[in-house]
């Protein structure tokens, strides 16, 4: 279970609840953290929240990993839906935190099977609406 490398474990709760959102759509997002050696579910947003609402639940000043299910319109009208995994890294974070946390990242995210698209942010700029519709479509 835990990453050679980094020597980090991911949490059976963590798997759980994203097979959860892929398949049941429970939730909207997940936000996960690195706590001790493990990775954890942070908060679990619910179907009806919106983009803004999982924005907000990402702390200003240290790393996070987040899913969002994203839901939207293609150009020929169909209704469709993607799984973005989200690496939250702003420029704020202490050095050892963003170093942590992009050591662990490949490796927490194989355990997420089903993301369609990743996005490496450092500032809200960077996962604004605007570029999860365009790395959607």
């Amino acid at each position: 279970m835990a990453n050679s490398a980094s020597g980090m474990a991911v949490q059976d709760e963590c798997k759980l609840k994203f097979l959860e959102l892929k398949a049941k759509r429970n939730y909207r997002f997940i936000v996960f953290k690195i706590e001790g050696q493990q990775v954890v579910v942070e908060k679990l947003g619910s179907p009806e929240e919106s983009y803004d609402n999982f924005t907000a639940s990402l702390p200003v000043n240290e790393c996070r990993y987040a899913v969002f299910d994203f839901d939207f319109i293609t150009d020929e009208n169909c209704q469709k839906s993607k799984i973005f995994f989200i690496a939250w890294s702003p420029e704020t974070s202490k050095v050892r935190m963003k170093m942590l946390y992009a050591s662990s990242k490949d490796r927490f995210k194989r355990e997420l099977d089903g993301i369609q698209v990743e996005l490496q942010a450092t500032d809200p700029s960077e996962m604004s609406l605007d570029i999860v519709k365009g790395r959607a479509l």
